[in-house]
C-alpha cells in the first residue's frame, strides 16, 4: 500500500514556489498509504533526475529547479526490498534506447522472479518487485504505449504505474489499483493522486481554487498527456494472477487469498499508527481495504464507521 503523485504544468503558467508548494502537500497527505520512504523525478535539460530518501514525507525537502514541468512521486509502505536501500525505492530511472524515463508504482507484483528468468532479464541489486516493470520497458527501444501496454500485460498483480519520460511526456497506467486525475484547463495543469481523498487534501492546502475537471481513468488503461497537455488513451489486456497460480474453476478460493493478503498488509500498516483493532472492526462488518484506506484520511468520517460497525456488531450478538 503506497502512493502516487504529481503534475504535469503544460503552459508553464504556474509558480515554481506554487509548484512545490503542491508537491509537499501531495506527499505529506500521501504519508497514509506510506512512511517508509518518499521520493520524487523531474526532467532537468532533457535528463531525469531521481531524488529519494528512506524517511516519511515530512521529513523530505523535495526540491526541483524552476522551469520543471512535471513532476512524479512516490509514498512507499514497504513490501519487498529494504527501504533502508536507497535503490530499493522509487521512483526508478530506465532506459529504452535513447530516451530516459522513471517509473513509480503502487501496488504488489508477484511474478517478477519469473518474469526475470522467462525474459533473461540481468540481475539487480534492486530487490523491489516494482523494478521488473522497469527492466521489462528497457527490452524496447521506445518508450511508447506499445512499449507500455506489453509490460503491463507481462505483469501479474495490482498496480498503478506512472513514468515520466525525458521530453516530459507523463504515462498513467491504471490496474486494480485507485487513481485520481484532475485538469485544470485554463492553468494548463493536471494534477493526479493514488486517491480522491490525498488530492482533494493537497488542493485545499495550496488554495488551488480554479476551475477544474476529474479525468475518467478505467481499470486496463494508459493515459498518455504530452508536454503540449494533449492527452490521448490506449487500453491493455490485464493478466490474471487467478488464472496463474489457482485452478481457474475455483474463482471463489482465489478471490479470497487475494483480499485476504490485502487484508493483511492494510493491518500492518495501520498498526504502526495504533489503529488496527479499529480496521478489523471495520472488515468484519464489510467494509474493503479501499474504503477503510479512504476513511483513514477523514477522522470524524473513521469514527462515525466505526461507531456504526459496534452497533450493527451489538444487534447481531
Amino acid at each position: 500500500m503506497c502512493a502516487v503523485f504529481g503534475f504535469l504544468d503544460y503552459k508553464g503558467k504556474i509558480s515554481n514556489a506554487v509548484l512545490k508548494k503542491l508537491i509537499h502537500y501531495l506527499s505529506v497527505t500521501a504519508e497514509v498509504r506510506g512512511t517508509d520512504a518518499t521520493g520524487i523525478a523531474y526532467v532537468r535539460d532533457g535528463s531525469i533526475v531521481t531524488y529519494k530518501k528512506p524517511k516519511p514525507a515530512h521529513k523530505v525537502k523535495l526540491f526541483f529547479p524552476r522551469g520543471t514541468r512535471s513532476v512524479i512521486g512516490h509514498t512507499r509502505f514497504t513490501t519487498q526490498g529494504s527501504e533502508k536501500r536507497n535503490c530499493n525505492n522509487h521512483p526508478f530511472e530506465g532506459h529504452c534506447g535513447k530516451e530516459a524515463f522513471a517509473l513509480a508504482h503502487n501496488g504488489v507484483l508477484y511474478n517478477d522472479r519469473e518474469l526475470r528468468r522467462e525474459q533473461h532479464l540481468p540481475p539487480t541489486p534492486i530487490e523491489t518487485d516494482s523494478y521488473i516493470a522497469v527492466q521489462l520497458l528497457e527490452q524496447g527501444q521506445q518508450l511508447d504505449t506499445e512499449n507500455i501496454k506489453r509490460m503491463a500485460e507481462l505483469v501479474e498483480g495490482s498496480f498503478v504505474f506512472t513514468i515520466l519520460k525525458n521530453d516530459n511526456t507523463l504515462f498513467l497506467v491504471k490496474g486494480n489499483n485507485p487513481l485520481t486525475v484532475y485538469h485544470f484547463p485554463v492553468l494548463g495543469l493536471y494534477v493526479y493522486a493514488s486517491t480522491k481523498s490525498i488530492l482533494d487534501t493537497a488542493l485545499q492546502k495550496v488554495k488551488l481554487n480554479d476551475k477544474c475537471c476529474e479525468v475518467g481513468v478505467s481499470e486496463s488503461e494508459i493515459i498518455e498527456i504530452n508536454s503540449a497537455g494533449n492527452l490521448s488513451r490506449s487500453t491493455f489486456t490485464m493478466q490474471d494472477y487467478i488464472h496463474t497460480m489457482f485452478n481457474p474453476y475455483n474463482w471463489d478460493y482465489a478471490k479470497w487469498w487475494m483480499e485476504d493478503e490485502r487484508e493483511e498488509l492494510l493491518l500492518e500498516y495501520c498498526g504502526t499508527f495504533g489503529v488496527s483493532e479499529e480496521v478489523e472492526l471495520l472488515l468484519e462488518v464489510g467494509y474493503d481495504p479501499d474504503e477503510i484506506e479512504e476513511l483513514l484520511m477523514d477522522t470524524a468520517a473513521m469514527e462515525e464507521a466505526i461507531s456504526e460497525a459496534k452497533t450493527l456488531l451489538q444487534c447481531e450478538a
